[in-house]
């Protein structure tokens, strides 16, 4: 398959991807420039033992934490386009108030429980494809996500843990 193909497929899914992961809309187009630049160069290297979004989106997340490390402070906060419209990005939530209560949850949820939920819910990836990113097994994978579930739902209902 070109890799033009490749990028037209998958463009959406490391986007999704990196924007749940730093909320910038300019910092997710940089990234995910960045994501494809890498990848076509290590193209030769790809061995197809896993789906190509999930090779895709482990290529973005090392780049998301390159990012974090050169600057030295989060990236959430990096740029933010103040014209970005949360409700959009929360497919489902009432409105932008709802939407900032949920991102601000998820920023000070700890891992893994952050970065699984974001998967599946921003970037839509499956199980089996969140286990392969993140180094658990799929099982593990729907676990930490029902718990994540849990938490959000029980804080978003301002109970306590």
């Amino acid at each position: 398959m070109p890799f033009e193909e490749i990028y037209r497929q998958n463009y959406g899914i490391v986007y999704g991807y990196l924007f749940s992961l730093c909320h910038s809309e300019h910092l997710t187009e940089e990234l995910t420039a960045q994501t494809f630049f890498k990848a076509f160069e290590a193209f030769s290297g790809y061995k197809g033992k896993s789906k190509i979004s999930t090779w895709l989106c482990q290529i973005a997340k090392n780049e998301y934490y390159l990012y974090i490390r050169k600057n030295k402070r989060r990236a959430e906060f990096d740029e933010l386009d103040e014209t970005a419209d949360d409700t959009d990005i929360a497919s489902g939530l009432q409105d932008k108030e709802t939407a900032m209560d949920l991102h601000r949850l998820l920023h000070d949820m700890e891992e893994p429980y952050r970065e699984v939920f974001l998967l599946r819910v921003f970037a839509e990836l499956s199980f089996k494809e969140i286990g392969e990113i993140t180094g658990h097994s799929e099982n593990s994978a729907r676990v930490i996500f029902h718990r994540a579930k849990i938490r959000l739902k029980k804080q978003m209902e301002g109970e306590d843990e």
